[in-house]
């Protein structure tokens, strides 16, 4: 039973319970809407439009249609589903044209992504957009506010959240980016991420076009690497780092001759005692 928004409040209203259950019967808004100057009319309709949904189970059901739905269309706009029953989508969901996806992805709301992209299987993508060219994953997280341009590379175990990835810029592995902005063409090195939260305030890292993050490296926000800057890995960067500038932010190393096999005959003494 459909009934017309402008009127469904005053036919709902307007149902008794005078009956020997004393219950409401929707089907008696049929009448009332005859007693209000309606009239009622019947469609035809596939049983996959008028499922009833009471319990969770037939909520899935209905879902899985919609998903259905959603990936036929996917695929007659042009997108390449490589495992259809796999990938689920969003009502908003928008694709490009000869986008590839890979099995196992999930895209909730506010989602759009360009012409050729690849998004690679096991990926999660939430209020985000990926430009033309872009590819993302495996085992990658957009979450609200990740946007990458054209060509960028988010990898395998990467996050990315309120963050613009430039143009060609690479963030290949294992990385956290949060509330930054990434130059065109940089590369972010596997382990590196922005320390943006502090407990209390986010904060914001800005990378500058062509920089360099060396692996394991901690950006601490609020801070700013110059374009073309290089950090070495394992740095920890709390100042700004100039343009074209080489950033070492870690102990030095310092190196005891004979100190482990000295260390391992004594504990060997110790486990006899």
């Amino acid at each position: 039973m459909a009934l017309g928004g402008a009127q469904a409040l005053a036919v709902l209203k307007a149902i008794g319970n005078d009956n020997a259950q004393k219950e409401y019967y929707l089907t008696d808004a049929v009448a009332g809407a005859r007693a209000m100057g309606g009239k009622a009319v019947t469609v035809t309709a596939s049983e996959s439009e008028v499922l009833g949904v009471n319990d969770r189970v037939q909520l899935a059901a209905a879902e899985a249609v919609l998903q259905g739905r959603l990936r036929e269309s996917a695929m007659r706009g042009g997108a390449t589903l490589l495992a259809p029953d796999t990938v689920y989508f969003s009502h908003d969901t928008v694709l490009g044209r000869d986008v590839l996806i890979e099995p196992n992805v999930f895209f909730g709301p506010g989602v759009t992504i360009a012409d050729n992209v690849v998004i690679k299987a096991s990926s999660h993508l939430e209020n985000a957009s990926v430009s033309e060219g872009a590819s993302v994953g495996p085992f990658a997280r957009l979450r609200p506010g990740a946007a990458l341009e054209k060509n960028a590379k988010v990898g395998n175990f990467v996050e990315i959240k309120a963050a613009r990835i430039g143009a060609g810029a690479a963030v290949s592995h294992l990385t956290y980016i949060g509330d930054a902005e990434v130059g065109e063409k940089a590369n972010i090195g596997a382990g590196t991420i922005t320390c943006n939260y502090d407990g209390f305030r986010k904060y914001r890292t800005e990378i500058g076009a062509g920089a360099f993050i060396g692996s394991n490296s901690s950006l601490v926000a609020p801070v700013r690497i110059g374009a073309g800057a290089i950090v070495a890995a394992g740095s920890v960067v709390t100042r700004e780092v100039a343009a074209d500038a080489l950033a070492v932010a870690r102990g030095r190393q310092d190196e005891k001759p004979q100190w482990a096999s000295r260390f391992r005959g004594k504990m060997e003494k110790f486990r006899k005692k």
